[in-house]
């Protein structure tokens, strides 16, 4: 009993949950995967058996999400339009599958860095 509540009283270090949340690998084993489909996290980890269930990353990853893709495409919006002056469409085309882009790659790991920082700070959710 004794030790129960000394491995859950135990200090979960940050970093090292950030980088395997980052990877979308269980924060505490860093072997099991964290998200079963797209955006979904699992119940428990497959190798550890880490309970996930109590754990919501709600809007969090999409305002993370709309922040680097806001600040990417700026930067490739100004550096396009610098050096090639696209038409107008070329342009609106472009910085949409940018932006399609970005946020499609960056969204599962922005879910993965909040909910293995929740896990850290035990914080069950929002």
């Amino acid at each position: 009993m004794n030790e129960t509540i000394a491995h859950d009283a135990a200090e979960r270090e940050l970093t090292p949950a950030l980088l395997k949340g980052l990877r979308c690998r269980c924060p505490n084993c860093g072997n099991g995967k964290l998200l079963h489909s797209y955006l979904k996290v699992v119940d428990q980890c497959s190798e550890c058996g880490e309970d996930y269930t109590a754990q919501r990353a709600d809007d969090g990853p999409a305002y993370l999400t709309i922040l680097v893709v806001g600040h990417v495409i700026i930067f490739f919006l100004s550096m396009t339009w610098e050096y090639m002056r696209p038409s107008p469409l070329m342009l609106a085309l472009s910085m949409s599958a940018i932006a399609t882009i970005v946020a499609l790659l960056v969204l599962p790991r922005f879910k993965g860095m909040i909910v293995a920082w929740q896990w850290a700070k035990r914080m069950h959710g929002f």
